[in-house]
């Protein structure tokens, strides 16, 4: 007897079993590795990953997909990768990089993974932010106009920053670069600005010296360090300022204010450059790949003053590049100075003649101006930057032994003793009351008739007289930030009383 087969049965029962089946077996996107070395590696397979997204290697070390070649991927690997082999199994993690961030991390010292390097124990935080994120649009910022005092004189007067800026800081190696940034940072103490240090590529002892300072001043209890020294990997020497651009980013996004020094982008750039020659990319201008641009601009221009819509917080970006026999017009150089609200210039001859700061008036500008500047340190330092550039010219002609008129001697006298108050020592930052009162005396004539070798005196005791003898005054510059007529007239007064003590 032949037996029958009823097809229809048997498809029914097919797609009655296939309708119960749980799939619970998870797939997911594994690659190999082809060539690891040199903080890089070359995979195959992983069709499905991302540009920029987080590739987990054995041993939990993590990498990021930089290249989506046809046949391949060309990823960066975070951290030490000698024990990645040929043929080692990489996943697709589905995540890009990110960063634990909060309040937990002030006092902290951290690498660019957020992985802590001090010995003070684990932080409790649940807050994590990515490492590459958009810049606020347009709508979503205000203009920069609340100023973020550095406390060095010859900033706060002629070349202020505002909550919200971008101001570059430029100059040979040894002008005084870091040096700037630490004093700013001991300035914010006791205001509601939480500063992150970004080092990048510097020597390990350089880094301990000034973590030491900020401790010793207390100003690490409301700082960040993120540390990336020489010693280590390219690759997170290239990621450690988006790092602490989303440690800054936490605090604007929650309607605080933030400060973020990157210490310094030039080294950034020639650990890109050497993770973009490692993974074949086409290499451009000196080297450096075709988006060394697009590198920094989608850092900086993260920096911003939120709508009060948004809460008002703010992100303030301090870049540090390093030049060569001060070449501004190199590369690296002109594309931040394209990218950033103005510079602060350093010079190694006006340090090496003992003028610290040593900024040049002439080639230093803040493009934001007088909008981050109180209305007192507005009326009273208002042509400070252009005197003093118009002295640095009047100098070098000098120099010939040319005879010069009686006015042309004043304004010689003039920028001289300019340049005597505008000098500054190191971890000594000024109220800002305490700069607008010297400068207010400075720029009436006051010290015109006061020796060169005296007016470092004259200033410290002028001010200790205005803190002991005038305190209503200063109280009252403190509470207004402006010089009303009245006002005017009483620090006439303390300033020609104190001088004629002075003098006697």
């Amino acid at each position: 007897m032949a037996l029958k087969i009823n097809s229809n049965k048997i498809a029914s029962l097919i797609s009655d079993e296939l309708k119960k089946y749980k799939r619970d077996a998870k797939v997911a996107d594994v690659g190999r590795v082809i060539m690891a070395g040199d903080g890089i590696a070359r995979i195959s397979g992983l069709s499905k990953a991302m540009s920029g997204e987080m590739l987990q290697f054995p041993d939990d070390v993590y990498g990021v997909a930089l290249n989506l070649d046809k046949n391949e991927i060309g990823a960066i690997i975070l951290g030490e990768a000698s024990g990645i082999q040929e043929g080692d199994q990489v996943m697709c993690t589905g995540r890009i990089l990110e960063i634990p961030a909060g309040e937990d991390l002030v006092g902290r010292i951290v690498d660019p993974l957020g992985r802590l390097l001090d010995n003070k124990g684990p932080i409790k935080t649940n807050d994590y932010r990515p490492i590459e994120f958009s810049a606020p649009d347009v709508i979503s910022r205000q203009p920069v106009k609340e100023p973020l005092q550095t406390g060095i004189k010859a900033i706060d007067s002629m070349i202020p920053i505002g909550r919200g800026q971008r101001e570059l800081v430029i100059g040979d190696r040894t002008t005084g670069k870091s040096a700037l940034l630490v004093d700013t940072i001991i300035n914010q103490k006791d205001t509601d600005v939480y500063c992150i240090y970004v080092a990048i590529g510097q020597k390990t002892s350089t880094i301990a010296r000034m973590i030491d300072k900020l401790e010793e001043s207390g100003a690490m209890d409301y700082t960040i360090i993120v540390s990336a020294p020489a010693q280590a990997p390219a690759s997170l020497q290239y990621i450690a300022p988006y790092s602490g651009c989303a440690l800054g980013e936490y605090f604007m996004y929650n309607g605080k204010h933030a400060l973020v020094l990157y210490d310094d982008l030039s080294k950034q750039a020639v650990a890109y450059r050497q993770l973009s020659l490692l993974l074949r990319r086409p290499p451009g201008r000196e080297a450096y790949p075709g988006d060394i641009f697009y590198l920094h601009s989608r850092l900086l221009e993260r920096g911003a003053k939120l709508s009060d819509k948004l809460g008002g917080g703010s992100l303030t970006a301090i870049p540090v590049i390093e030049t060569r026999a001060s070449d501004i017009s190199a590369y690296i150089p002109t594309n931040v100075i394209s990218i950033t609200d103005g510079q602060i210039y350093l010079v190694t001859d006006l340090f090496n003649a003992g003028v610290r700061p040593a900024i040049d008036a002439g080639m230093s500008v803040s493009r934001v101006g007088g909008n981050a500047q109180s209305k007192a340190m507005k009326k009273v330092a208002g042509k400070l930057r252009l005197d003093l550039a118009q002295y640095r010219e009047l100098e070098t002609f000098a120099k010939f032994g040319t005879e010069l008129d009686k006015e042309t001697k004043k304004q010689l006298s003039r920028g001289e003793r300019t340049v005597e108050v505008l000098k500054q020592g190191q971890y000594v930052p000024m109220d800002v009351e305490d700069q607008i009162l010297i400068i207010f005396a400075l720029t009436n004539g006051y010290l015109d008739d006061i020796g060169i070798n005296n007016i470092e005196r004259f200033e410290q005791q002028y001010l200790e007289f205005m803190r002991t003898s005038r305190v209503k005054v200063v109280e009252e510059l403190k509470d207004k930030k402006d010089i009303s007529d009245v006002l005017d007239k009483k620090i006439r007064k303390a300033v020609e009383d104190f001088k004629e003590s002075f003098t006697a």
